[in-house]
Order: structure tokens, then sequence, then C-alpha cells
């Protein structure tokens, strides 16, 4: 049987290539997303664990009730610790360690490095005048206040040398230090796409801490020294409130940490694969079963000489094994190639560098899902042709012509549409918490039941569109209409698959074009002041003095937005945004329902109506108010807003600063907004700058920039998820060509009458061609039809949170995509046309 199942798959090679295509492609998105995540998870993982092999033990501050905190301080190791450890047998060196937040400027005052990881730390030099965290490839470390180190990357980026000046800004502000030395480190101290500066002892403890105290000790055995035993004669001599642990248990937990984002990066690329298998098995099924209706009386005729029919069932399905099996293998080695074209691509950004990484399970994985998808998508069509009595097939001049949809798959499809559209609008205009999940359940079955009805709804789509293609050449256009329901299950089957991808495609874009729509008239209806001043990137810490100091400028109405949390509002959790009452109403848009915002000036409390909806509160309500300093107070409300539950600049509850300075000392501020009198300009944009000291870390936005930064993100995001979707998409256009191809064979005879009554090759490839566009046609209107609902019915879940989310048609991305697909078509067609056009007249009209 082996040996039939491989020369009947010699046999067949041309008609089976399509499906060995599709389905490498998908055994390429796979093992590529599996070779990739492992890769960058063990790229990270050796990031993030590099140096700890250094590090004995390390010390630090357990909780925030330690001996070492006072005066409500920072809590941190003193130095006569550090000399105690250091005097530990079997302790080669005790290093104080010192991190924090400071961004680096390039020459033109722009912030250097990628992502949230611009740090800063102590240079701790032992006996010998090294510290073995660093290794200097040019000069030394600091040893003045003005005078800094940076890694060799950073100083590359800005084109640094020894010598230089640099512009570093800190919580403090920003000032400008000499360059002294340029060092390599490890990921202990530098994570991948950030910057690190390093101070003296004494700066860093004043930037970053207090005098005095180290926020960890990094501790070096002495040669031959046991660490479990030194972890032990270390722990006897802490002081209370400080912990220990050993280089190796500190590994592990920075590599956990470290490893999150890659294992949710290779989730989403396999759920993209997943869907580009889905989108394959369609054209493995059209393909075998086109290719068992060829070979329906050859199949008879096993059956007539003493093959048993399971005997032909393992022949097919051993035919479907080597098929996948030959595509399992190209795809496997394409999938390591695109892994290693991901590396290179995503090199320049925060990923770290690591060499690819090929598992035995990568392998296994691929290989039993390239091997088991053609043998799945088979088994149907095999179990269809073994229904055949062998008389009957061996009797048949052709082969036998397919069922038309059955009433039991009408009313199956049927059930499974109305079930699923009904379960999605349910969730959609209900308001169960657990809408998403309903509406999740009602797409796969609305999806379900469009592919199983889709047979059933090519006739009506293509009587919809004959008039336009016999518009376009009455000859050609009928026959084109005609040709594509002569088997309304391939052109079904051929559809979906195209269907499929532009429902996730035109989905997409109708979330993504609503959430870009509100952000962009949320911005532009709360936002009234000039400027808004943030940290660059995450890690920067905008203090009192930040604000102070734009208040200096002429005619400036400045505002911080001091974010302080883990409130108990009459019960209820909350977070008070506190803001300066004199000048907040010239600075964000409070659409008042009740009440008045001069009530802030009073000591009273602003709250969204969203907040007071849900609480039941109201104007001129008096609310007991606590904090974890456990402080009891009161305030009353003086005024109800509008807002969103998602808004980035109205608060929930907006508070007088006055009144979070009682019970914060160092709130968190998110923000700060700033109205000039000339308004914004060149001119008004370099003060501000100017005012903050051009501080690298902080960024001033106009209304433009905060819409960009909003709502630039979602376009990235969609971008990425149209490119994954193109392989959905590919996979589809390959199943239309497979079709065409599959189809022109099984026509040769009447392709040929048509060429010996006249028509010529032009006119042959014309009806090709038009096919592959009905084709493409019925796919791309069905997934844009089922994209734009679940669309829909995802963003009413939106609206209860998001008060200002209005569904947003985007007519451009979904013509575009209807275009695209028609192009993917036309495109697929070219193949199959040319070949039907090179028919042989005399061959095939003599062809029985």
């Amino acid at each position: 049987m082996f040996r039939t199942a491989l020369r009947n798959v010699f046999a067949h090679k041309a008609r089976l290539l399509m499906t060995v295509f599709a389905v490498m492609l998908g055994v390429t998105f796979v093992s590529g997303s599996l070779v990739y995540g492992d890769s960058l998870h063990r790229a990270a993982s050796a990031r993030a664990t590099d140096g700890y092999e250094r590090i004995a033990v390390s010390v630090f501050p357990q909780d925030f009730d330690g001996a070492k905190r006072q005066d409500d301080g920072p809590p941190g190791i003193d130095t006569g610790t550090v000399h105690a450890l250091a005097k530990v047998q079997g302790v080669a060196l005790a290093a104080g360690r010192v991190t924090g937040f400071a961004a680096v400027a390039d020459r033109d005052g722009r912030l250097l490095g990628h992502g949230p990881s611009h740090k800063a730390g102590n240079f701790a030099p032992g006996a010998d005048g090294t510290d073995p965290a660093y290794r200097f490839t040019q000069g030394s470390g600091p040893t003045g206040g003005d005078t800094i180190a940076l890694d060799e990357t950073t100083a590359a980026k800005g084109g640094f040398r020894v010598g230089d000046t640099v512009r570093v800004g800190t919580h403090q502000g920003a000032a400008s230090y000499t360059l002294r030395g340029i060092f390599r480190t490890d990921g202990t101290t530098l994570p991948a796409g950030g910057s690190l500066t390093l101070f003296d002892d004494a700066t860093a403890q004043r930037l970053f801490l207090r005098p005095g105290l180290y926020q960890n000790v990094d501790v070096t055995a002495a040669p031959g020294a046991d660490v479990p035993q030194l972890l032990g004669r270390i722990e006897s001599v802490l002081p209370q409130g400080a912990g220990a642990a050993t280089g190796a248990q500190l590994a592990r937990i920075q590599a956990d940490l470290a490893t999150n984002d890659s294992d949710t990066m290779s989730q989403i690329l396999l759920g993209f694969a997943a869907v580009a298998l889905f989108v394959a098995t369609f054209l493995i099924s059209n393909t075998f079963t086109m290719l068992v209706a060829r070979r329906t009386r050859e199949l008879a005729l096993m059956r007539a000489v003493g093959a048993s029919r399971k005997q032909v069932r393992r022949i097919l399905l051993t035919e479907s094994l080597l098929v996948g099996a030959v595509a399992s293998a190209a795809g496997l080695a394409a999938g390591t190639g695109t892994a290693a074209l991901l590396q290179a691509l995503f090199a320049p950004a925060d990923a770290p560098a690591g060499p690819l990484v090929l598992t035995p399970g990568t392998v296994i994985a691929s290989l039993l899902v390239g091997t088991a998808l053609p043998m799945v998508a088979a088994w149907l069509p095999i179990r269809r042709a073994m229904a055949i009595p062998p008389v009957a097939a061996l009797s048949a001049a052709e082969p036998t012509a397919p069922a038309r949809t059955g009433s039991l798959r009408t009313g199956l499809g049927a059930a499974l549409l109305v079930t699923g559209v009904a379960a999605a609008a349910y969730g959609a205009l209900g308001t169960d918490r657990d809408a998403r999940i309903v509406i999740g359940v009602g797409a796969a079955l609305t999806l379900t039941g469009t592919i199983v009805l889709i047979p059933l709804l090519a006739r009506p789509f293509v009587a919809l569109v004959r008039p336009l293609l016999t518009r376009l050449h009455p000859v050609y256009g009928d026959l084109a209409a005609r040709n594509t329901v002569r088997d309304p299950r391939r052109t079904g089957a051929t559809a979906a698959a195209l269907a499929i991808a532009l429902t996730l495609a035109s989905g997409l874009s109708v979330l993504g074009a609503s959430a870009a729509r509100y952000l962009d008239r949320a911005t532009t209806h709360d936002f009234t002041a000039d400027y808004l001043v943030k940290p660059a990137e995450g890690g920067m810490r905008m203090t009192a003095e930040t604000a102070a100091a734009l208040r200096k400028l002429p005619g400036a109405a400045v505002s911080p937005l001091d974010q302080s949390t883990e409130y108990l509002l009459a019960g209820t959790p909350s977070v008070l945004t506190g803001v300066d009452p004199a000048t907040i109403g010239r600075l964000l848009r409070y659409d008042v329902v009740e009440g008045s915002l001069d009530r802030l000036a009073q000591g009273q409390i602003a709250v969204a109506d969203f907040k007071a909806r849900a609480a039941g509160w109201h104007v001129g309500q008096t609310l007991p108010l606590q904090r974890q300093d456990g402080r009891p107070d009161s305030v009353t409300i003086g005024a109800v807003y509008r807002a969103d539950e998602q808004s980035n600049l109205l608060p929930s509850i907006t508070a007088p600063d006055s009144l979070v300075a009682r019970h914060d000392r160092t709130p968190h501020t998110a923000g700060i907004l700033v109205a000039l009198d000339g308004g914004p300009g060149r001119t008004a944009l370099a003060g501000v700058t100017h005012a903050l000291g051009d501080n690298p870390a902080l960024a001033v936005l106009d209304q433009e920039g905060i819409r960009a930064q909003d709502s630039g993100s979602i376009g990235d995001q969609l971008d990425v998820f149209y490119a994954l979707l193109s392989m959905a998409l590919a996979i589809a256009a390959l199943g239309i060509a497979n079709t065409l191809a599959m189809s022109v064979l099984e026509r040769r005879k009447e392709i040929g009458t048509l060429r010996a009554l006249g028509v010529d090759r032009a006119g042959v490839s014309r009806m090709i061609r038009l096919e592959a566009l009905v084709l493409g046609g019925l796919g791309a209107t069905l997934g844009t039809v089922l994209g734009v609902f679940l669309g829909w019915a995802l963003g009413r879940t939106l609206q209860e949170s998001v008060a200002g989310y209005t569904l947003v048609l985007p007519w451009g991305r979904l013509a575009l995509g209807v275009l695209v697909a028609l192009a993917g078509a036309l495109a697929a067609s070219l193949w199959p046309a040319r070949r039907a056009a090179r028919v042989d007249i005399p061959a095939a009209t003599a062809a029985p």
C-alpha cells in the first residue's frame, strides 16, 4: 500500500503542489513562531540572569518597616552593615549598590535609549580600584560629583568620548557632567535597549536614596567558599529588617520576570498560525475532493480487482500523510529561516539578541501538525468517495457530479448562523459582565454557520453579480458565472478560506478605527491646555519642583495631576487626583452636570458621573475619607462631571492639591498641564523646555502630540496584525489558484471544444480570471460583512465604560481589504488561466 500511495503521489505531483505549498506555509508559521519564541525566551532569560554568577549573596531591605527606615525615608542598608558584611568569613567583596532613573540626552537634546529602562547606578570599587560589575573599555569610573560613566552602547549612540560633556536628567532635574569612562556590563544592571549611567557613591546616594544608605549589597564569595554556608553566616550579622538571598535564587526570579513578554508574543504568533492552518484546511480538503473525484474509476478498479474499502482508504490517507510529511519538513526549514529573519528585524529594538533555538518539541510539534492536518482535511472527501459503489463508478463515463447542498447541512448551517448572530447581538446589547465571552462564542458559531452555508449562498451571490459580469463581457462573463456555480461546495470551500481572513481583518479595522476616533475626540474635547508635560518614558518621577519651575513662566497657568492611591472614600477604594483649583478650569474641560467646579477652592471634591453613579453619591454629600496612614478625614462632593472610565486626562475623582498633600507627601505626578497667555507655538515650546532645564527625561506635548501618542500605538498594532493575517490571505489565494487549476484539468475537453468553436486564448484566460474574481468577491463580501458585525458587537461592550465610544466604519480600510482580496484572487488566476489558454485542442477534444 505504501508503494502504491508513493506512486500515486508522484503521478499527481502537479495537482498536489498547491496543497504542499499551503501546508508548508502553515507549518512555517507554526515552527517560525515556536523557534522565535523559544529563541527570544532563552535570550531574555540569559540576558536577565547574565552576571548573577558573580553574586554569591545579595542583601536587601526586607520590608518598609526595617530598622534602617528613618524619618519616613526610603529603606536601605547602611554603610556600617556593608563594612560588617565585608568582614564575614568567605566574603571577597561587599559592594553597596544604589539604583535609580537617569536619562541621557544626545548632542541635540534628544533622549537616548529604547524602552523604559533608563537606569542609573553607583561605581563601587574594591581595594584594587575595580568594580566587578563593570568592565571599562575607555577611561575609568567616576570619582566626583561632576563626573559620570556610560555604557558603551549609549556612548556609541550619542557619539560620546571620554572627556565630553553629557546632559543627564534625573528626578532631581537635569545637569551636565563630564564623561570619565565607558564600560561594558551584564543583564543585572542594564536591561536590553536601555541606558546606564554611573555616578560615584555620594552622588548616587544624594540623587536616588539618602546619604549613607544603599538599596542592596552584592556579596562576592572568596574562592572555594560554600555559598549556602556563606548565606547562613551573612544572615547572622544582618540587622532587623534586612534579608538575603543567593545569586542563583535571584537569577531564577529574574528569568521568570524577563520571559513573560516573550511568552505573550509566542502566544500571539501561534494564534495567527492557527488561523493560517485553519484556512489551509479548506485548500487541502478541496484538493483531495477534486483529486478523488478525478480518480473515481481508478479507485473503483482497485476495488474490483480485490482491494477492500479499508485498503483503498489507507492508500489515500497514506498519500495525504506523504504530502504532509514533505510539506512539514520544508515548512520546518522555512520556519527556522523565518525566525532568523524576525530576529534580524527585531534586533534594533528592545529584544535581546541570542542564537536560534530549535528544540525537539518544536520539531515534533511542527511535524505532527503538518502531517495530521492533511489527513484530517482529506478524511471527508475520502469517505465520500468510498461511498460510491465500484460498479457505478466504473460504468460512469465521467466522474459523478457533486451532490447539491443537502437539507441537513442547510438546516445545521442556518441553526448555527442564527444562534451565533443572536448570541453576539445579546452580548452586544445586554449588560452581562461576561458579554465578551458570549460574543466570542457567538462569533465562532456565526463563522461556522457561514462556512457551512457558503455553498448555498454561492448561487444568489453569483446571480447578483451576473449582470456586472455580462456587462464586462456578455459571453465570457456568462460562462464564468455558470462555471462558478457548477460545484457550489467547491466554490464555498474556496471562498470560505478568504472569508475567514477578511472577517478578522475587517473586524480589527472597525475596532481600531472606532478606538482611534474615540481617543482623538477625547483629546480634542477634554484637553484645553497648551501643553502636557510628562515623562518621556517610564521611570521618571516628576516632583513639586517641576511644576514650580513652570509657574515662573510669564502668564502661565499650571496644574499638576497628582495621583494619590490607597484611599477608602465611604468604604469605596478610590484614587484622588490633586489639581490646582485656581487653574484647572482653564486647562481641562469639565462637563459639569451638577454642582460647580469652583467648590474645589473650598476644599471639596469633584466626582466623575460613572463613579458617583456606581457608589450612589450626589452633590452636597459628605463622605468619610481614610488612607493607609490611618488619619481619618471627611470630604464633601462639590460637583459631578461627565467622564469616561478609560480617559487618560479626566480623573475619576478630582481633589484640591491641598487635600492630597495632607495625606500623601509624595503623590505620583502623572502629568503637568500648562497654558500660556500667547498660546502654543515654537517660542512657547522652547520656553517650556528651557524652564524644565532641558531635561531629556521630560516630554512636552501639544494637542497633536497627545493625539499621536494615544492613537499611534493602535495603528502600529493594526499594522502588525495585518502583516500576520497576510499569511492567511496568501494561503486563501493559493486555494483559489488550486481550485481553478484543478477545474481546468477537469474541463480540458470543454475548454478544447470552446477553442474549436472559435474562442481564442485571450477569451479563455478572461473567463478564468472572471471566475477568480467571483470567488474573491464572494469571500471578501462575506468576510467584510461578518467582520463589521463582530466589530460592532465587541465595540458595544465598551460603551458602558467608555461613554464617548461610537462605531466608526473605516470605509477606506474596508474597501482596501476587498481590493486586496480581489487582487489576490486575480493574481492567483494567472497560472490556471495560462494553462487553460494553452490547452491542446485536438488532444482535449479527443479525450473520453
